[in-house]
């Protein structure tokens, strides 16, 4: 069984790298994305100006340097799979990214010549020169790259590489969707030197926020308490309550206890929790004013003593925990009050009353338990609800939670904070699929996993 675990732990790379890739693909080729955004929003702001001044340019149009850089800082000037590559960290960003083009006429082909630059590196302010010359009569290659003193900028990380007018133009077509024949620009070789910096996630790096600029990581833990706090109370309610219930369903079945909260319980379970959770804000918040109706705290919540911060959390908390449980108490109170009679029915738990074992002994001791294990088979599912929340209930209640920022992030097209919360996502729906495996062998040591 050892082996069988080894190789759902070994298979988790490669099903991550599977989910990530496909969705990082999938919002890399979506419309609406960052550079699109930002393109937009340059265009509503050159037209909110009204000016018309005579150059052929539209105001508030970006230039061509201003785009390259915004396709350098969001990854769209590589391909999906180096882009990928540099997200997941086992390929190089490149940073403090410095140009500059050469100037004047291009690189005769004909002759031999060179050319040569002064080129101020970004974040060290430190000069250097870059000469290119032509080789094999048609290729231009660099000559050299050094600092005015003469010593290598290599030693400091530095690396450069030398763009053809061919380069330039292929990287505009890419832009703007078009043929490379359709260039009407007219470059030049440019120099671009940079440095190499292996960071994302293998690095613990998820990347910043485009909508906010806050780090992905800080965003995520802000919430995690907020999604623990439901998840671990829900769970403790829907667990704590639906067990016995269908222990006590199961006994007294068909009576009318059973058939009381059978209907209560299926009433509850047709209501979605976000619906139940607009008629609650409308009906017990805004009309009756029992309970607040928005938010999981109220103003001041600082300033109160530690028994009326509970006070207040609780009296907030008492509408949302609502919604997140009254789905789950249907399908595992039905399914405990299901197993439990189909155990007592069967001949084991027969043969042990009939050798003197009580009633109670007999659910207690040998059908609950073996009761239990299709229910157990959904216990490790519980970690991606104590981080996953609802995002539908917290929009209703306008609760900062886990599942909300997943929403803001869909509806901001944040790519960062939308790979980020999935990547969390996903590994711990994987991780709780292996624990709900482990707590099924624990549970009934009959089951052997090859």
């Amino acid at each position: 069984m050892k082996a069988y675990f080894i190789r759902r732990l070994l298979l988790v790379l490669p099903t991550m790298i599977g989910i990530t890739l496909l969705v990082f693909t999938v919002t890399r080729f979506a419309p609406g994305g960052p550079m699109e955004s930002i393109l937009q929003a340059a265009v509503a702001g050159g037209d909110d100006g009204g000016g018309s001044g005579g150059s052929d340019n539209k105001s508030g149009q970006l230039s061509t340097e201003d785009l390259e850089d915004l396709e350098e800082e969001y990854g769209y000037d590589k391909n999906v799979v180096h882009a990928y590559g540099q997200w997941l960290g086992v390929m190089p960003k490149e940073t403090l990214i410095s140009k500059k083009e050469f100037g004047g006429e291009t690189v005769d082909k004909n002759l031999d010549t060179s050319k040569q630059l002064k080129l101020v590196l970004l974040g060290s302010d430190r000069v250097v020169e870059v000469q290119i010359n032509r080789e094999e009569g048609s290729e231009v290659s660099l000559k050299s790259f050094q600092y005015l003193d003469g010593s290598d900028p290599l030693d400091d990380g530095w690396a450069l590489r030398i763009e053809s007018p061919a380069d330039r133009a292929e990287r505009w077509a890419r832009r703007e969707k078009k043929d490379v024949s359709d260039c009407t620009e007219v470059y030049d070789y440019r120099a671009v030197a940079y440095k190499k910096r292996f960071t994302g996630l293998i690095q613990g790096d998820l990347g910043r926020s485009q909508q906010y600029g806050d780090t992905v990581w800080s965003m995520v833990l802000a919430r995690i308490p907020i999604a623990l706090y439901f998840g671990i109370l829900s769970t403790l309610i829907i667990y704590g309550t639906c067990i016995p219930l269908g222990v006590v369903k199961a006994i007294s079945h068909r009576s009318w206890f059973d058939n009381l909260s059978s209907i209560m319980i299926f009433v509850g379970y047709a209501i979605p929790g976000y619906a139940l959770g607009a008629l609650l804000v409308v009906f017990l918040g805004a009309q009756m004013g029992l309970f607040p109706i928005f938010g999981l705290t109220s103003e001041g919540f600082d300033d109160l003593s530690v028994f009326g911060q509970m006070k207040d959390l609780a009296h907030h908390t008492v509408l949302p925990v609502i919604c997140y449980v009254i789905s789950g108490f249907a399908f595992l109170t039905m399914m405990m009050k299901n197993n439990l009679m189909d155990n007592l029915s069967a001949d084991y738990v027969r043969t042990a009353m009939s050798k003197g074992v009580t009633f109670r002994r007999a659910v207690i001791g040998h059908a609950f338990r073996n009761s239990f294990i299709p229910i157990a088979t959904g216990l490790g599912g519980l970690i991606t609800l104590f981080v996953g929340g609802s995002m539908l209930i917290e929009r209703v209640f306008d609760i900062q939670g886990f599942g909300m920022l997943q929403f803001q992030a869909v509806m901001d097209k944040d790519i960062p904070v939308i790979m980020g919360t999935l990547t969390i996502s996903a590994f711990l729906m994987l991780m709780g699929n292996i624990l709900s495996d482990i707590i099924v062998a624990m549970v009934d040591p009959r089951i052997k996993f090859n």
